[in-house]
């Protein structure tokens, strides 16, 4: 072999060891990103869910401590659809002027 050939062997071998190295820094990189980008997605979605949860514990918690501190309101179902009949009426009323509020 030549010294011509046997540099030219040693420089291909280097060119494909870098162009590796290149490769497998880019794809590190990427895999990197993507799994920091997936960690803080799935964050997120706890956050929302923890947030969410929060919020209708507060709701049902008001609720109940409201029908647990009216003692007509426990037991009897007749109240209750007065009630429920009451609110059906006011938010037909509610609609009605709605209705006459937009339509001027």
């Amino acid at each position: 072999m030549s010294n011509a050939s046997v540099h030219a062997f040693f420089i291909g071998r280097v060119l494909a060891e870098s162009i590796s190295s290149a490769v497998e820094k880019t794809l590190t990189n990427a895999l990197s990103e993507v799994g920091k980008f997936d960690a803080e997605q799935r964050e997120a979605l706890r956050k929302f869910a923890t947030d969410v949860l929060d919020q209708a514990a507060a709701a049902e918690a008001s609720t109940v401590s409201y029908s647990d501190n009216d003692p007509a309101a426990v037991g009897s179902s007749e109240d209750l659809q007065e009630m429920i009949d009451n609110l059906r009426a006011e938010t037909a009323q509610l609609r009605a002027e709605l209705q006459k509020y937009r339509n001027r």
